[in-house]
């Protein structure tokens, strides 16, 4: 890990192991952050992505990288913690059963409470609201609704140290993102995007997330180094 001086501005940085999170990571190290990463082991379906971050967060040189169990798959209700829910391999219409209740809320939240014993107040995610799977975590209204809730819920917020929640891949499309990554070094072959990714951390090439990928890497006119099984 980097070591960095005091003085540094700190920022905690939700890391999922997918492309779009380490983008945001290596966008933050470019505005001069200080990182420190948060992944959550929630009872997702496959621990590939947990594997990625590690992998992500090791090559980019993150402060700490920090990984907190949680148990999403109790309360089931999504493919993503459900075994018996199948991940769609084809479009569907409205909000997909990939969909994982409150899971970025309750994330975010995790993040604030580290962010505030941190001192750092700047907290990355990398929701995005144009190639996303119709999420409605991942709109502007619920990332300016959590900015306006940490600052009330904190005694950092109440004293006037406000906290920022910010989205820098909000409004790109996945292969401006792809495009942005590569000029800023990421190393896409690290991460795993794959709803079902196998235990090597290769991909189904099916699901939503899959096809997205695959769909900017073209656009952006890069080569997807994905591994597929």
């Amino acid at each position: 890990m980097t070591e960095h001086t005091n003085d540094q501005k700190r920022a905690v940085i939700l890391l999922s192991g997918g492309l779009d999170s380490a983008t945001v990571v290596a966008m933050a190290q470019a505005e001069g952050y200080s990182c420190y990463t948060m992944s959550f082991d929630y009872g997702q379906r496959h621990r590939a992505e947990l594997n990625a971050a590690a992998r992500v967060a090791r090559d980019m040189g993150v402060v700490e990288h920090k990984v907190i169990g949680l148990n999403l798959n109790g309360i089931g209700g999504s493919a993503l913690t459900d075994s018996s829910i199948d991940v769609p391999e084809t479009p569907g219409e409205g909000i997909p059963v990939t969909y994982v209740p409150a899971r970025n809320t309750v994330f975010l939240s995790l993040a604030l409470g580290w962010a505030e014993v941190l001192n750092a107040r700047d907290i990355f995610i990398g929701v995005n609201a144009v190639d996303y799977s119709g999420y409605p975590d991942c709109r502007p209204e619920f990332v300016e609704s959590f900015e306006r809730m940490a600052n009330l819920a904190t005694k950092a917020g109440v004293e006037g140290q406000g906290f920022r929640i910010l989205a820098p891949l909000q409004n790109l499309s996945k292969a401006d993102i792809v495009k942005a990554g590569v000029g800023l070094g990421v190393d896409y072959s690290l991460t795993v995007s794959c709803y079902q990714a196998d235990d090597d951390g290769r991909a189904c090439g099916k699901c939503d997330s899959c096809r997205l990928r695959a769909e900017g890497f073209q656009a952006a006119g890069f080569t997807d180094p994905t591994r597929y099984f």
